[in-house]
């Protein structure tokens, strides 16, 4: 087992693709494994949540209700793979995806539904709003472990193509397997949408941003000769 002591370099990317300041990029790496236990303690708080949900969820749709635990659990895995020296793309897309995913559509809900959400208590609220945007920031962090090959990407699309599938459209066993929200789905809402409509419209708009996200890192990394034709990344 190889250890990753070194931090990688930064490349210069365009801001939207690498918003975070240089010196909290390199903070988180060099604290990775606290980052790691932080995200593990996140997956376990997070499945806790959603157990009320999977009682009531067929046990071969699990895998598709718990979103947000599973992507701070992939990227507690990816990083923690990179730490041991050998960084998984395929799982650092899927943490980059369910990271921007999630950590865009959770505060987006609640203030979407914040009247119907008054039974949370504010502390709580605040909780999972501010928590679920730190899942961005971190997000936005793996370019620096990762090249984000194409297939990498590729893997996360089917997944969280799966997943959208699953939550809004054809749910396959059951009932729509999203997360629950605090109003019936078919309650009218804005710009003549119902409630269902205005959650997915904000996943498949937050899928699209990852994916553009994803492949616009992979496309500048190219053109600043970081990767070789072979798709492995350059020193």
């Amino acid at each position: 087992m190889v250890l990753t002591t070194s931090l990688p370099d930064r490349d210069p990317l365009p801001t939207y693709l690498a918003p975070v300041p240089k010196v909290l990029e390199d903070l988180g790496l060099r604290f990775a494994w606290l980052v790691v236990a932080i995200n593990l303690g996140g997956t376990a708080f997070g499945f806790w949540y959603y157990s009320g949900q999977l009682a009531d969820t067929a046990l071969v749709m699990w895998p598709w209700v718990p979103d947000s635990p599973l992507a701070t659990l992939f990227i507690a895995l990816a990083i923690a793979a990179w730490k041991l020296g050998h960084e998984q793309p395929w799982l650092t897309s899927l943490a980059f995806f369910g990271n921007v995913i999630l950590g865009l559509w959770t505060p987006y809900t609640l203030l979407a539904f914040s009247d119907a959400y008054g039974y949370l208590h504010p502390l709580m609220f605040q909780f999972l709003f501010w928590s679920h945007l730190a899942m961005v920031v971190q997000a936005y962090v793996l370019h620096r472990i990762s090249d984000f090959p194409v297939w990498g990407i590729a893997v996360a699309l089917v997944w969280y193509g799966s997943n959208l599938i699953v939550d809004y459209f054809v749910p396959v066993v059951g009932e729509p397997h999203h997360t629950f929200i605090p109003v019936p789905r078919d309650a009218p809402m804005f710009l003549g949408a119902d409630a269902l409509g205005v959650v997915a419209a904000g996943e498949v708009t937050f899928a699209m941003l990852a994916l553009f996200l994803a492949l616009a890192t992979r496309i500048k990394k190219c053109e600043l000769g970081r990767v070789r034709s072979d798709g492995t990344a350059t020193q």
